[in-house]
């Protein structure tokens, strides 16, 4: 398995893992599939802001999963802090390849100057929320039925990694 920058060849497999996801699981909370154009459109917005957007591939190039962060609100005060997602083929589970994403993305924004990734997911994906706390992330928070699929509510737990130990931001010039 390699892990790699993703390109613009590795979308057909990305959203078949993401489609998968929307169809099966309540890891991603959206009812309808994409098509591949959504999915390079996404890929490009992702690399335009200076994100990653990493996938692991097999010996022939397949996708076996893949991860990216991104801003995790929009305004100035929050720009030290990303909110992370990876998503693993669904026959590939439970292998390690979600945890060599998730090390790479911990390792890729801290090269970058994050300060803090967030990991927002649904409150029955034990799988997901220990492989979280494997890796240093601490459970910060639990939101009650803030939303729906499949018929029923569902529970969103936040965690969190500080991934320095900076005590203050560095000055920006252009915040003052």
């Amino acid at each position: 398995m390699l892990i790699r920058e993703a390109n613009t060849r590795d979308a057909e497999g990305i959203t078949a893992i993401y489609n998968d996801a929307v169809v099966h699981t309540t890891a991603i909370w959206n009812d309808q599939v994409v098509d591949v154009a959504n999915r390079l459109s996404w890929l490009a917005d992702r690399q335009k802001s200076g994100y990653p957007v990493l996938v692991a591939v097999d010996d022939d190039g397949g996708v076996l999963g893949y991860a990216s962060f991104g801003d995790w609100r929009a305004w100035d005060g929050y720009r030290h802090t990303a909110e992370h997602s990876v998503y693993v083929h669904t026959d590939r589970r439970g292998i390690g390849i979600g945890e060599a994403l998730l090390r790479a993305l911990i390792q890729h924004a801290q090269r970058i100057g994050k300060h803090v990734l967030v990991a927002g997911i649904e409150a029955n994906n034990q799988a997901s929320i220990s492989l979280h706390q494997k890796l240093g992330f601490e459970h910060v928070g639990h939101l009650k039925q803030v939303g729906a699929k499949f018929g029923q509510w569902l529970d969103l737990v936040f965690l969190q990694r500080i991934l320095d130990t900076r005590s203050t931001p560095e000055r920006d010039i252009s915040h003052g």
